[in-house]
C-alpha cells in the first residue's frame, strides 16, 4: 500500500467525516474486486448495488493472492453469507422493528416475537452470523444464532418506541461493560503493532508513559466476553500484564495454578527454561 496515498486519504476523511463520501486506497479497491468474485456476493448484495461496484471496480486489477498464500488442512467452507442479513440490515439502518419466529429443537417454528434489531455480528471462531436485539415480547435484550430464526420480516415501530427502546439497550449494555488495564512489558514494545491487532474487536485507548518506556492498553468489553479476553492474554503470553481488572487477574491466577498442577508443579517453584 502506497503510504502517500493512505496519509493523503486520511487527511481528506478527517474533513469529510459527515458528507457521506468514502475514500478508499487502491489496495483496498483491488480487495473488494477480489471479493466481489466470491460466489456469496450474490447473495450479499442486490442486483442493482453489485453491478454498480462491478463497473466502478472495472479499472481496477483485482488481488492476486494465488501465489502468497496457501491454504492447507481447511474444512469445508460454510456459507459466509446468511440470507436474512440483509432483511436484518435493512430494519437496523431504517430503525424498523422486526417480527421473527425461532425454530424450536424439534424443528418447528416457534411462536412468532417482535422486537428491534441492533447489531450483526460474525463469529469467526465458529464461523455464524448472530443478531443482537431487544425483544418487545420478552422485554429483554438477547442475542440469538441467525441459523435458529425460521423466518424474519420488517414491522413498522413508532419513533417514540424506537428512541425509548435504544435507550434501554444502550443502559443495558454500559451495565454490563467491563475494563481492564494491559500493560505491554518495555521488551516487547517493536511488537505493539501485533498486540493491537489481537484486542482489534475491543473498544481501547492507548497510553504511552515516556519515564518507564511503557505502553498501557485500557480495554473496554462486555462481561461475556471475559474469557475471550482471557484467551488472548494467553496467546500473548509473557508480552503483556493484566495491571487492572480484578476479575481477569483472579481467573489467568486460577488457570495457570490449574496448568501447574496438571504438570505437577508447586506454585511456589520457579520454571527455568530447559536450554
Amino acid at each position: 500500500m502506497n503510504p502517500f496515498e493512505k496519509i493523503f486519504n486520511y487527511r481528506i476523511i478527517s474533513r469529510m467525516e459527515d458528507s457521506g463520501v468514502f475514500l478508499s486506497t487502491s489496495h483496498e479497491r483491488s480487495w473488494l474486486k477480489l471479493m466481489l468474485g466470491h460466489p456469496s456476493a450474490a447473495a450479499a448484495f442486490s442486483g442493482v448495488t453489485l453491478d454498480k461496484l462491478r463497473t466502478l471496480l472495472e479499472g481496477e486489477a483485482p488481488l492476486n493472492l494465488a501465489e502468497d498464500l496457501i491454504h492447507k488442512a481447511s474444512t469445508a467452507e460454510v456459507q459466509v453469507y446468511h440470507p436474512l442479513v440483509r432483511v436484518l440490515r435493512r430494519s437496523i439502518q431504517h430503525h424498523q422493528g422486526i417480527q421473527v419466529s425461532i425454530g424450536l429443537n424439534n424443528g418447528h417454528p416457534g411462536p412468532e416475537q417482535s422486537g428491534l434489531p441492533y447489531r450483526l455480528e460474525y463469529s469467526m471462531v465458529k464461523r455464524e452470523w448472530y443478531l443482537l436485539w431487544y425483544s418487545w415480547t420478552r422485554r429483554d435484550f438477547m442475542s440469538i444464532r441467525l441459523k435458529k430464526i425460521a423466518s424474519a420480516c420488517e414491522v413498522p415501530a413508532a419513533p417514540e418506541l424506537v428512541r425509548t427502546t435504544q435507550a434501554e439497550i444502550h443502559r443495558i449494555l454500559e451495565s454490563r461493560r467491563q475494563s481492564a488495564v494491559i500493560e505491554v512489558l518495555p521488551d516487547y514494545n517493536r511488537e505493539l503493532s501485533r498486540i493491537l491487532y489481537a484486542f482489534s474487536c475491543f473498544e481501547k485507548e492507548v497510553r504511552y508513559d515516556e519515564d518507564k518506556d511503557t505502553y498501557y492498553i485500557s480495554l473496554f468489553y462486555l462481561g461475556n466476553e471475559g474469557e475471550y479476553v482471557l484467551s488472548k492474554m494467553r496467546f500473548l503470553g509473557k508480552r503483556v500484564r493484566i495491571v487492572e481488572g480484578n476479575w481477569l487477574r483472579k481467573r489467568m491466577r486460577q488457570s495457570a495454578l490449574k496448568a501447574l498442577a496438571l504438570y505437577g508443579a508447586s506454585p511456589d517453584q520457579t520454571l527455568t527454561r530447559q536450554e
